[in-house]
């Protein structure tokens, strides 16, 4: 079956899902699907982290090391993998280290 979806993965979020020989341990339409979450949660992510960073957060990092705590919570709803993503993808967003 000829797979149309235009979306592509990123090699770092493939990654979380590929075991040592670099095989997908799960269906490519779940990894395509939990990309998507993890990519508009870290899209969603931006605003609040600048605001929090302009409102008096002591800096760059302690903002997000907050959000990884966050996202590291069990009822986050991502993965701890998942969530170390997010956190390094909200980073690239904002320009930050």
């Amino acid at each position: 079956m000829q797979d149309d979806n235009q979306i592509l993965v990123p090699p770092s979020f493939i990654a979380l899902y590929s075991d040592a020989r670099q095989r997908l341990a799960a269906p490519i339409h779940e990894v395509r699907a939990r990309y998507e979450l993890c990519e508009d949660l870290a899209c969603h992510l931006v605003e609040q982290a600048q605001q929090l960073y302009h409102g008096g957060a002591r800096s760059e990092e302690g903002v997000l090391l907050g959000m990884h705590a966050g996202l590291a919570s069990a009822d986050a709803g991502v993965s701890a993998q998942e969530a170390r993503w997010i956190t390094l993808r909200l980073a690239e967003l904002l320009g930050w280290r």
